[in-house]
């Protein structure tokens, strides 16, 4: 006879500080897949145009970009040396799905405890699915604008006069779309697990958010950066994202091997230091939200 006397669960009051819940959280995959439907669903319940919004957002931000930024201030979008020819609308776009899929997610997860105590309160689940849930709900909309951009990048490649190419650095694009899922769950899940007791961290996500903004190359090229600075600018691990989605899709730009891996390192650093947090966090959760 097993310890377990046959039960398939077993709930006990033993915790280890790596006891990170992620097999258990992989064993509710329907929930998973019904809590992104769930989600996405709501996300666009009674709006008249829909998912429509995803195409219409970025758009609409990527014209306003073009205008401020390109036509007026007239920023370089240049991120490496070189006499490269790229589309305004097609630089600033790169950088704003990438952008707008990373913040919107860090911002859903990093009110995870919050938005669920009451389901939480009652039902028991992993709850690592909540925000696992959420950065896949956000990479359907994602999805939706990627392949808007995967349209107009195409139309610029048939059309040519530009110095667009297809390089092998397109197979790095999975691999930072990847990489911001990570980080946007990593860093969401810090803050939602300090929040429960420190209220005040919310009201600063919104804020971090618009000042990590400007501090990635999307409304510039890293080529605005003075030398002397970018190192210390390339320790901001979306920078390197953006850069090497951008490296990917043009065929051209900037790419620094060791820059991109240290942003690896920073990415899985904070995102299993998340996780740790996250699992100390919920066990009692409910005392403090």
């Amino acid at each position: 006879m097993s310890d377990n006397n046959g039960f398939k669960t077993v709930i006990d009051s033993k915790h280890k500080l790596f006891d990170l819940h992620i097999k258990e959280t992989l064993g509710y995959k329907d929930l998973i897949m019904l809590t992104v439907k769930k989600d996405f669903t709501a996300k666009y319940k009674q709006t008249v145009l829909g998912p429509a919004w995803a195409v219409i957002q970025p758009l609409l931000t990527t014209f306003v970009f073009t205008f401020i930024f390109g036509s007026l201030a007239k920023l370089p979008i240049a991120d490496a040396d070189g006499s490269f020819v790229v589309p305004g609308f097609l630089f600033y776009m790169s950088g704003n799905i990438c952008w707008s899929y990373f913040s919107t997610t860090l911002q859903h997860v990093s009110n995870t405890f919050i938005a669920n105590r009451a389901t939480m309160g009652k039902v028991y689940y992993p709850r690592l699915v909540s925000p696992v849930a959420t950065a896949l709900s956000n990479l359907i909309s994602f999805g939706i604008q990627f392949a808007l951009f995967f349209v107009i990048w195409l139309f610029y490649i048939i059309k040519g006069g530009t110095s667009l190419a297809i390089t092998p650095m397109i197979l790095m694009v999975p691999l930072t779309i990847i990489q911001m899922m990570l980080l946007a769950i990593g860093c969401g899940i810090v803050i939602s697990s300090l929040t429960t007791k420190y209220r005040d961290l919310a009201m600063l996500v919104s804020f971090g958010l618009n000042l990590w903004h400007y501090g990635t190359p999307i409304a510039y090229g890293l080529k605005l950066v003075p030398e002397k600075y970018l190192w210390f600018y390339m320790f901001n691990p979306m920078t390197p994202v953006i850069t090497t989605f951008r490296n990917g899709m043009f065929g051209f730009g900037y790419f620094n091997s060791g820059y991109y891996l240290i942003s690896w390192a920073i990415t899985l650093a904070i995102f299993f230091v998340g996780l740790i947090l996250f699992s100390r966090i919920e066990r009692n959760f409910m005392d403090t939200v």
